[in-house]
Parts: C-alpha cells; sequence; structure tokens
C-alpha cells in the first residue's frame, strides 16, 4: 500500500482532500469525478490507491458511482439540525426500567406491524445461502459434536478468527484469552460481574442503550450518565469530572455507532479514553458490535488497540453484519480474563460447538469486505432516505441524527412533545417506535425516539414515517393549544 513519510496512507489524504472540496462546495453535487486512472495520473500513485481513496469516499457517502458512467458527487437529503446533547447527571441513580423496551422488542417483530422499534438489519440483507453452505459443511465433517456434550470457553478454531478478525479492528488478541458466549449481551454481563458488586457504579453513555439499564438493573448497580452528543460519542471531559468525583468501577461505551445515538468517537478521543481508564485503574467495557458498519475506516479501530495496561474488556458478535441467527458473542477480559473464564464457565458453560464451527468457516471465508460494503451502501441509502422524509413530514423543530453508518435514527421532537404518547397513537396504526424513555434511567428523554430502518423496507415503509410526522404534528399543535388556553 502506497504510503506517506508521516505515517498516513496516500489513499486517504486523497480521499480526505476531496472530501474537504465536496463539503466546501468546491466540488458540487451531481459533478463528476476523475476515473480512476485519471485520479491514480493527477496524484502519481497507483491505480490500487486511487481505488482505495474512490471507496473511502463512497463508504463515506461522499460519491456515488454510476455503472459504465463513473463516480459522481452524492446528492445527500436535507440538512436538519442534531439532537442536543444531554446535561451532566449530577449524581447516579438506580435503575428502575418499567418493561416498555421488552414490550418494543416483542411488538417490532409482530406480523402486520410496520416497524422501526428494532435495531437488527432484515434477513434479506444478507448473504443466507453463504450461511447455510457453512452450516452444512461442518455438520457433514462433525455431525458426532451434535450429540457431543460442548465444554470450555468456545472451539480453538473459531477463537483463532476471532482473533484473526480482532486485527481489522487494531487488537493482537490472544485466542487463549477469548471466550465464546451465547452473545454480545452476555458478554458484557460477563465483564461487569467480573468487576463490580452490587451497589456499584457505572458510567455509560446518555442515551444509551436499553439493554445495558436492564443489565445493570438486574446486577443491583448503579448508572452515573455521561452526556454523548451525536457527532463525537462520549464527552470525555464529562467521564473525567465523574472519575474524579464518583466511586466509578467501570465504564461501559459504544464508541463507533452508539446505540441509540449512532455516533462515533474520534480516534484521538479513544487513545485518550483507554489512557484515563489505566489512570483511575477501572475497567472500561467497549462494545465493538457496529464497528463494521462504519463508513469510515478509522472509525472501525477499537480503542482496546490503544490499551497497554489490559484495562479495556473488549466484546462483539456478528449479529449485526454476518448473521442475526448465530447468537454467538465473544469477550476479551484483559486482566481480567481468567476471572471472566471461571465466570463464564459457572454462569452459561461453552456454546454449541457446530454452530461456532460455522462462525469459523464464515470468518475464514474470502469476500466479506465485499459484502460488507454492500452492506454499508444500502444501509445508508435507506438512512439517507429516512432523513429526507423526516426532514420534509416532521414537524418544524426536529433534529434527527446523522450516523456515519449503521440503521439507527435518533429523533428530537420539538418542545412539548411526549414521545411516549406518539409511540401510543403509532401502535394504533400498527406502526411500533421506540420511545426515548427507553433509554435513559432518567426521564430527560421523553421527547425522543429512536428510529431503526435496518428491518424490512417496503413500500409502506416511507408512507409509515410520514404517517409518524403527520401524527406528531397534530400533536403539537394540540400541545401549544392547551398551552395558550
Amino acid at each position: 500500500m502506497d504510503e506517506a513519510s508521516n505515517g498516513t496512507p496516500l489513499y486517504l489524504q486523497i480521499a480526505e482532500r476531496l472530501a474537504r472540496a465536496i463539503r466546501a462546495g468546491t466540488l458540487k453535487r451531481g459533478e463528476r469525478l476523475p476515473s480512476v486512472r485519471e485520479l491514480a495520473a493527477q496524484e502519481t500513485v497507483s491505480p490500487s490507491t486511487a481505488v482505495q481513496a474512490l471507496r473511502w469516499l463512497e463508504d463515506a457517502r461522499l460519491i456515488a458511482a454510476k455503472p459504465r458512467s463513473g463516480y459522481f458527487v452524492a446528492s445527500r437529503p436535507a440538512a436538519l439540525p442534531e439532537p442536543q446533547a444531554s446535561r451532566p447527571a449530577p449524581r447516579s441513580r438506580v435503575v428502575q426500567l418499567d418493561e416498555l423496551g421488552q414490550a418494543v422488542l416483542r411488538q417490532s417483530v409482530l406480523p402486520g406491524l410496520i416497524s422501526f422499534g428494532a435495531a437488527c438489519p432484515e434477513p434479506d440483507l444478507f448473504d443466507q445461502e453463504r450461511v447455510r453452505r457453512a452450516f452444512t459443511r461442518v455438520v457433514q465433517r462433525h455431525r458426532d459434536l451434535l450429540c457431543t456434550y460442548p465444554l470450555g470457553s468456545g472451539r480453538a478454531e473459531v477463537r483463532r478468527a476471532v482473533a484473526r478478525y480482532a486485527l481489522g479492528l487494531g487488537c493482537e488478541l490472544q485466542p487463549d484469552d477469548l471466550v465464546m458466549t451465547s452473545s454480545c449481551m452476555e458478554a458484557i454481563t460477563l465483564c461487569l460481574k467480573a468487576v463490580t458488586k452490587a451497589g456499584d457504579v457505572v458510567d455509560l453513555e446518555s442515551p444509551t442503550y436499553f439493554g445495558f439499564l436492564e443489565i445493570l438493573q438486574s446486577l443491583h448497580l448503579r448508572a452515573l450518565e455521561i452526556p454523548t452528543p451525536p457527532r463525537h460519542g462520549m464527552v470525555l471531559a464529562a467521564l473525567q469530572l465523574a472519575l474524579e468525583t464518583q466511586p466509578v468501577k467501570a465504564v461501559l461505551v459504544v464508541p463507533t455507532l452508539s446505540n441509540p445515538m449512532g455516533s462515533c468517537m474520534p480516534v484521538a478521543e479513544r487513545k485518550r479514553l483507554a489512557q484515563m481508564v489505566a489512570q483511575h485503574d477501572i475497567a472500561l467495557i467497549e462494545d465493538v458490535i457496529y464497528n463494521d458498519l462504519a463508513e469510515q475506516e478509522d472509525k472501525r479501530r477499537a480503542v482496546r488497540s490503544f490499551d497497554a495496561s489490559g484495562h479495556v474488556m473488549i466484546c462483539g458478535s456478528f449479529s449485526k453484519t454476518m448473521a442475526p441467527g448465530l447468537r454467538l458473542g465473544w469477550v476479551d477480559g484483559g486482566r481480567w480474563a481468567q476471572a471472566l473464564h471461571k465466570i463464564q464457565s459457572v454462569q452459561s458453560g461453552a456454546q454449541t460447538a457446530v454452530v461456532e464451527l460455522a462462525l469459523a468457516d464464515l470468518l475464514n471465508q474470502a469476500g466479506s469486505a465485499a459484502a460488507l460494503r454492500q452492506l454499508r451502501a444500502t444501509l445508508a441509502r435507506r438512512v439517507d432516505e429516512a432523513r429526507a422524509l423526516i426532514a420534509d413530514s416532521f414537524p418544524k423543530g426536529t433534529r434527527v441524527s446523522d450516523p456515519g453508518g449503521g440503521f439507527i435514527l435518533w429523533v428530537e421532537l420539538p418542545p412539548g412533545l411526549d414521545a411516549l404518547a406518539l409511540y401510543a397513537a403509532c401502535m394504533a396504526e400498527n406502526i411500533c417506535i421506540a420511545p426515548g424513555a427507553m433509554f435513559s434511567a432518567s426521564p430527560r428523554f421523553r421527547h425522543c425516539i429512536r428510529l431503526g430502518v435496518g428491518g424490512r423496507w417496503g413500500e409502506e415503509h416511507p408512507l409509515a414515517l410520514r404517517r409518524i410526522g403527520a401524527l406528531a404534528g397534530q400533536m403539537l399543535t394540540v400541545a401549544i393549544s392547551q398551552r395558550a388556553a
């Protein structure tokens, strides 16, 4: 790979120069870019470097390829302001959730419902035949495993495959340190059990994934929510203050495409975060489940890649990028690896061997990079379409995130709108959304909703998005009238 003397790959330098020109308006929407051969000649680089630069811009949704025509500056949906960051929480909270999150999950898969409530891509976005063939090969070669009780922390083959995969996240993991789990959520639960006890304080993003709050509640842990703007992720200055003033025992974070905000932490902040937890001698539990969906390659780098002291516990799975039905997760516990192995052996034991071997087969196959590019491109088009519909049909004052990948949008409704009431109104019309109250231990996000656009997407979904906007507009009108009266 061509690389400049300062260590920055040439393809990235070229891509960033073109990106700046596009964002500044020097290159306008619809304008044709140089071909691969022309760009290579202009920049005096190899054609492969020019291809890498154009793919980076394509992943960032700044350009689009047209068959037999070349690359053009992409059109983007109408701009909307992004949601505002929450204020720092003055103290930790006991997590007391109702059944709302689980109810939304159940409703999101009901037949006949138009769902924006789930946070998982639809089956048709994955290569189902490729997954079937992998399972068939494993069962044919290892049919005895179906009648063999599994033991240990995971098959050696799958742990080696995950360790190789982690190199793409910038991490050098040892296969023997890895533990295979039933899901990424189980991996996170194991990490929390290894480093906390009931009553301890855990820092996490605000808003945060409701499943994390459910885990904290089940373990009787206290949540201290740290502001997380939609652009750059958790505010490290606020985290630093919390570490200095509160008895924090662990930090739980999703640096890439956090759910529900969709934020991506800059690389320099990831390095700083690794240093912070080492200085305070506490565990950082990093969820990398969405890293492969980030449009920009540098945002796929894990915080663990900067960890020199073993304070970062890294958890992941392939349910968002390869095959949700595999239901396998993985974790490396860093300096707590031995404790984590013991807890896992007592709590759940080994996973199904044929599933682990099928995952190893899939991870070792060539062509996964191309499949991921296609998945990212499909989801990016969905997100752009949804953002354009929100800009056109939601009431004035609405704010919406502009994530750098993935399939989740965080919508901040105008003041005076109750997202729980909007959720009920939508459900009455067989439309499922996720109210913001699910994503915090406090009531601060009652005027927000999360929209997942990775699920099944038919002609009815754009119409349903417009209907959500219309219902929100009607409710806002009523609220304004009531205040005026």
